[in-house]
């Protein structure tokens, strides 16, 4: 593997990413075929998974010397999403802002970031038997070609980055991206989606940023590359580290971005309570958000029969399946459903009272918005992932194969846990085990 001159890593033999990097040991060439007969219950089709590559030797690779000191961690949270790529078994993935984790320090939980240098990526991987192959990485990066990092943009709004150990604070990057959903346009550039503004982010084949869409009133300054206020300004009333989650684009070229959770309006504690988050249409062609949608979540305990608190239901990915028809995926750390919703003109809440952070109830704090008169969307269960044996945990991305099967990765969270245990004495990483993995999930009625 060796780095080209726009900082893209391209791997032109797909059974290793070759030296330094070790992908995998050793591959299995194809997956066991499934035998008829049919069954009437979704299943697991094919596991594969991503082997070590050290995480240093990958980022420099990218961007010579962005990495000093990888702590022993190898390269992961590449299922922040998933999209096909175009050819049978190929994906384009994302990482999310790198490693990073919680410390509780006297009482108040720190947010650590243990490789600071690290470069959210765009990860071109292909499904071979029961092994994920990395085929090609291109680095997210500013306008004058650095960089953008994953640490936390603004002070007062974003959590305070600190090293690994929680000790030694960590400087501001307004270019910092907390990079999620990704989709590819038909002229090769990407879109991505961002958890700190929210941001939408508009990125050119090669990596680099062209334009970051934030709310209006976010005032983001110091950025590296151009940044506009075109969403709604409600927006800025965001859940921590719970922004933008899902993203999906439309036959005719629309995006369609799922808020990961309820707004915090006009508290935190309403916030906490509420089963009411939004999905906004944006029109790449206007340049503007043209549609806002009430998304209302079941119960915590439908979806997750463990859990019974309502703030850990999120929505991590959304796909376009034809039409505005769009699957949503509801889920806990545990468990995920996927559900089946259509974005009709008469649900459109858009430039309503619910855009007015004033307005008392807030939509998040209506127990019930249908009766309310809020147009929520219609929705039908299409699968419950908790029930398929094989269905790994924290899944946040998911790919139409074909009109019965889908793709699934879950983000592993680079083998980070939270707390003082995650490095030993000598800083280096206590891997959790979770591997980057991927399956595919045959549906009985296809969607």
């Amino acid at each position: 593997m060796s780095p080209h001159a726009t900082g893209r890593l391209r791997v032109r033999r797909p059974v290793t990413v070759g030296v330094p990097l070790a992908l995998i040991a050793a591959l299995v060439t194809a997956a066991p075929a499934v035998s008829a007969p049919a069954q009437k219950d979704a299943r697991v089709v094919r596991t594969a998974t991503l082997g070590d590559i050290p995480l240093g030797a990958f980022s420099n690779a990218l961007l010579p010397r962005s990495v000093g000191d990888d702590h022993g961690i190898d390269l992961g949270g590449i299922g922040s999403d998933i999209c096909p790529a175009g050819h049978t078994g190929e994906f384009w993935t994302v990482t999310d802002r790198g490693p990073n984790g919680q410390i509780k320090v006297s009482g108040t939980k720190r947010r650590t970031f243990p490789v600071p240098g690290f470069d959210p990526a765009i990860v071109r991987i292909r499904v071979s038997g029961d092994t994920v192959k990395v085929l090609d990485a291109i680095p997210i990066t500013t306008s004058s070609g650095k960089a953008v990092t994953g640490l936390s943009n603004q002070q007062g709004r974003d959590e305070a980055p600190y090293s690994y150990d929680a000790k030694s604070p960590l400087s501001y990057n307004p270019n910092g991206l907390d990079t999620e959903g990704i989709v590819r346009a038909a002229d090769g550039t990407f879109w991505l989606i961002d958890e700190y503004s929210p941001s939408l982010v508009h990125v050119s084949a090669h990596g680099k940023v062209l334009t970051r869409y934030v709310p209006t009133g976010l005032n983001l300054t110091g950025a590296d590359y151009p940044v506009v206020e075109a969403l709604p300004a409600v927006l800025l009333h965001r859940k921590t580290n719970r922004g933008f989650e899902g993203l999906a684009q439309l036959s005719g070229g629309d995006l369609v971005i799922a808020l990961q959770s309820p707004l915090s309006l006009p508290d935190t504690a309403a916030g906490e309570a509420s089963r009411t988050t939004r999905l906004l249409r944006f029109s790449p062609k206007k340049k503007a958000v043209t549609g806002e949608y009430a998304y209302r979540f079941d119960p915590v305990d439908v979806v997750d029969p463990s859990e019974d608190d309502t703030s850990e239901l999120k929505i991590s990915s959304v796909v376009a399946v034809g039409g505005d028809r769009l699957l949503v995926e509801e889920r806990t750390d545990k468990a995920a459903r996927l559900q089946l919703v259509k974005l009709g003109r008469k649900a459109n809440i858009l430039g309503g009272p619910y855009d007015d952070d004033t307005t008392s109830p807030s939509l998040e704090q209506l127990a019930d918005p249908a009766a309310a008169g809020v147009p929520v969307l219609d929705k039908r269960l299409v699968v419950d992932l908790g029930k398929v044996t094989g269905v790994p945990g924290k899944i946040e991305g998911v790919a139409r194969v074909d009109h019965d099967t889908l793709a699934l990765i879950n983000d592993n969270d680079f083998g980070m846990t939270d707390g003082a245990g995650a490095f030993d004495a000598q800083g280096r990483l206590v891997d959790s085990g979770v591997e980057t993995t991927v399956v595919y999930v045959r549906l009985p009625h296809g969607v």
